[in-house]
């Protein structure tokens, strides 16, 4: 009797998968990669600080090396969310470089370490080199680096493993043939795409599994981390004192918002105002460590706790409407807010301001300067060091604890937030963030006037109807409103009271309209005579101007 011997079965292997095949899996390994940099790299943020993340580091340095046309642009078409569209931006081209990264790493491990680490150099020195940078903000960035290239590496290894071999198996350093650690990284940097390699996917998935989880881990461990940085708690315990000179009492028919659908109304919620800084992350300051510094052309400098400015006994209330240069003829970029604090004049003559000072040099905790002018400060009764807005403390997003305003000026030559100090100097010997970009030194708002309602390429029905908005021209007030239809007269429109000359007006004009398309044009004149132009100017480099039109169609 004879036996048929069979042969033993082929080791399982892996996959053999042409070069081109494997890309797209070497792709998303770059990306998984990247994903993993950034988690790890928030997690150590957390335990630093908010200012050392790698994203927002690149991202304030995206904001201070953008050229000022690409800004506008930018406040333009995205408005307020135009801090989320550079992060969101900037996620974009970290994801199109890692693809590529891991594409090229199949090949070439060598290319993909370095290209992660030129990542990790890159977010380290824009951490260290920001207003409010340190060194130990540069180990987010690099600790990331060191964790995005141990997981490009591992998911690299299963793209490349040699054909007719069994799946790698663990080993330990007693049957490694003693190879150093040194010697199997050189293997894993060596491996590249070569012939006759092929593909483990279980290895592969198992691995990038592995990737997906620390990303997430890491990053959502960063941001609860982050939340002890959060001022919200001492914010709300903060109790602000009463004013010794409140604001003016409203007429009765102030706001005209009530009767009119679609107006503005005379005050701006606190959570409608609108916000345009260059913060990706809002500055956290705690009452308790907050001073405010004065410094240079001062007889006597010195600084401020919380609990001194809040127990002055000039503290003032002020509704004061707020533009920002920003805005666009007909934008919405102004809004209107009571807002409680201490005159800044009076702070800068009890400490002996000098005559030769022209220019407050007025900083941020974030580093951002702006440069206001002297003789505005001292002049204009208003002007304040702000630590309330519409009967609470500032809104974190809007300065808190301490914001500076001053009627009348653009707010990027007034509306310091955040600030921690004020040093009296010159023009000729200090230019502000804004300046040094071109923007204009002195930048007072100009009278302007929008249409609110109806609404511009909306269809209504012919009939009588209120044409609506508002007009400004802070420290001057608003005199009169007119309104064109078509190329007819120029029409008065009625005008909210008269409650400050700092306060926005609104006005309304009842009007039978005919069926057909309408162009409606407003202007309005201060309460000095001044007409508002009718040039058109963009905001860059002292603010817009020109008389704001709509279209409309009557049905």
């Amino acid at each position: 009797m004879t036996t048929t011997e069979q042969a033993p079965a082929p080791a399982t292997g892996p996959d053999e998968l042409p070069p081109r095949g494997r890309r797209p899996l070497a792709a998303a390994a770059g990306l998984l990669s990247a994903g993993v940099a950034l988690g790890v790299g928030e997690l150590v943020a957390g335990l630093i600080g908010p200012q050392a993340s790698p994203v927002v580091a690149v991202g304030d340095t995206v904001i201070t090396l953008t050229p000022e046309p690409v800004k506008a642009f930018a406040i333009a078409t995205f408005g307020e969310d135009d801090k989320t569209a550079l992060v969101v931006g900037t996620l974009v081209l970290i994801a199109g470089y890692a693809l590529v990264l891991g594409v090229l790493a199949l090949r070439r491990r060598p290319v993909g370490v370095a290209g992660i680490a030129l990542f990790g150099v890159v977010g380290a020195a824009a951490a260290v080199t920001g207003p409010a940078g340190g060194p130990l903000d540069a180990l987010p960035a690099l600790v990331g680096a060191l964790a995005g290239i141990a997981a490009l590496l591992a998911l690299l290894a299963p793209l490349s493993v040699p054909t007719g071999a069994a799946p790698a198996r663990p080993v330990d350093a007693a049957h490694d043939g003693g190879r150093a650690p040194l010697e199997r990284l050189r293997d894993a940097l060596g491996a590249g795409d070569r012939k006759g390699a092929g593909l483990d996917r279980r290895r592969f998935f198992l691995a990038g599994g592995a990737a997906v989880g620390t990303a997430v881990v890491a990053g959502g461990a960063g941001r609860l981390l982050l939340r002890r940085f959060d001022v919200g708690g001492a914010r709300a315990d903060l109790v602000l004192p009463r004013p010794a000179s409140p604001a003016a009492a409203l007429p009765a028919g102030a706001d005209l918002a009530g009767t009119v659908d679609g107006l503005t109304p005379l005050f701006t919620s606190t959570r409608d105002f609108y916000r345009v800084d260059t913060a990706i992350t809002v500055p956290q300051i705690r009452p308790a460590d907050y001073r405010l510094t004065l410094t240079g052309m001062f007889d006597s400098p010195r600084s401020y706790t919380l609990d001194e400015l809040l127990g002055r006994d000039d503290v003032i209330e002020r509704d004061v409407t707020l533009t920002c240069v920003s805005n666009e003829v007909g934008g919405q970029l102004a809004g209107t807010a009571r807002w409680l604090g201490v005159p800044l004049g009076a702070v800068l003559r009890e400490n002996g301001i000098q005559p030769g000072s022209d220019q407050l040099v007025c900083r941020s905790s974030d580093g951002m300067t702006i440069g206001a002018p002297t003789r505005s400060a001292l002049e204009v009764e208003d002007a304040m060091i702000a630590f309330g807005m519409n009967g609470e403390p500032l809104p974190v997003q809007h300065g808190f604890p301490v914001r500076m305003l001053i009627p009348g000026l653009y707010g990027y030559v007034s509306a310091c937030k955040w600030m921690v100090g004020i040093e009296a100097s010159t023009y000729a010997a200090s230019a502000a963030y804004w300046t040094q970009r071109d923007w204009a030194a002195q930048a007072p708002i100009k009278v302007a006037s929008r249409i609110d309602t109806p609404a511009p390429l909306r269809a209504f029905p012919a009939g009588r109807r209120p044409i609506a908005g508002v007009a400004w021209a802070q420290t001057r007030g608003i005199s009169a409103v007119e309104v064109r239809v078509d190329d007819g007269e120029w029409l008065p429109a009625q005008l909210s009271p008269q409650v400050d000359a700092d306060l926005w007006r609104q006005w309304v004009l009842p009007y039978d309209f005919a069926p057909g398309p309408h162009q409606l044009t407003v202007r309005a004149t201060g309460a000095d005579g001044e007409l508002q132009t009718e040039q058109r100017a963009t905001p860059f480099p002292d603010g817009a101007s020109g008389l704001h039109s709509i279209r409309v169609s009557v049905t």
